[in-house]
């Protein structure tokens, strides 16, 4: 994973891919503060505002929501703290007379 910063380029992006199902859907998770995932629709060459080459992935034309983002995806990408198990009562001991 690419340091912060630092762009994410095609050879992250092919090596994160290489080993996973070819036939896996693909979606974008968008917003860390409202983690929702958008389905993708094409890679596009284009230039930044410097003119350097960039590949932008682009969502579908609709921009569609497809749901909030899986809990667990949300934690991976530190969008969301991991939930604590949750925690029993304390036990209250009461004083017992003899």
């Amino acid at each position: 994973m690419p340091q912060p910063g630092i762009d994410f380029t095609v050879r992250d992006l092919i090596t994160r891919l290489s080993g996973l199902d070819p036939d896996i859907p693909v979606q974008l998770a968008i917003n860390p503060f409202h983690p929702m995932a958008h389905r993708l629709a094409g890679v596009l060459l284009g230039e930044d505002q410097e003119g350097q080459p960039t590949v932008y992935l682009a969502e579908d034309r609709e921009a569609v929501q497809y749901g909030y983002l899986p809990r667990p995806v949300a934690e991976a990408l530190a969008w969301m703290p991991p939930v604590d198990p949750p925690r029993s009562p304390r036990r209250r001991l009461r004083a017992v007379s003899p």
